[in-house]
């Protein structure tokens, strides 16, 4: 926004087409000469799979055991990516998210794939695997799973 007169606009507007917003040239340097070509891309991005799938083959591992053929949760298997999607009975993911933080795990808020977080059915859960280790990933997902657990309960003795 700008307030000027029409000969001071026209002054700044012939200078302005100079100073358009647009790419950083030197980050995209910076990255053409660490990754050299398509070869370094994909040799970098092979170690971050490294890296990522012992954490994200954690989390399933857990649900597939703790929850699998209980019809309280289902989850995404993503190929790539950094999350993992639960998905609860309805109106019950808040209340998972705040028994696992009264436990010490914190997670991502409730309803934070969907716009403005407000998930219409309170029922999606997203995993971030990508920052703890697999062995504290495997651990928290086994509580968060005990959480569905309990919440499932009390959602279903509430509905009887």
């Amino acid at each position: 926004m700008m307030a000027a007169s029409r000969k001071n606009i026209e002054f700044i507007l012939d200078k302005m087409q100079f100073q358009t917003i647009g790419p950083n040239k030197l980050n995209q340097l910076r990255h053409v000469l660490f990754f050299e070509d398509i070869a370094g891309i994909e040799a970098h991005m092979k170690k971050h799979a490294a890296i990522l799938k012992p954490k994200f083959d954690a989390v399933l591992d857990v649900l597939d055991t703790e929850l699998a053929g209980s019809s309280i949760a289902s989850w995404s298997r993503p190929k790539g990516g950094y999350f993992i999607s639960i998905d609860t009975f309805p109106g019950c993911a808040r209340n998972v998210i705040n028994k696992a933080a009264e436990a010490g795990v914190k997670l991502t808020p409730a309803g934070a794939t969907f716009p403005y977080g407000k998930d219409p059915q309170d029922r999606n859960i997203r995993i971030a695997p990508s920052f703890p280790s697999a062995a504290d990933v495997k651990s928290a997902m086994e509580l968060v799973a005990i959480c569905i657990g309990l919440v499932s309960i009390d959602k279903l003795l509430s509905e009887a």
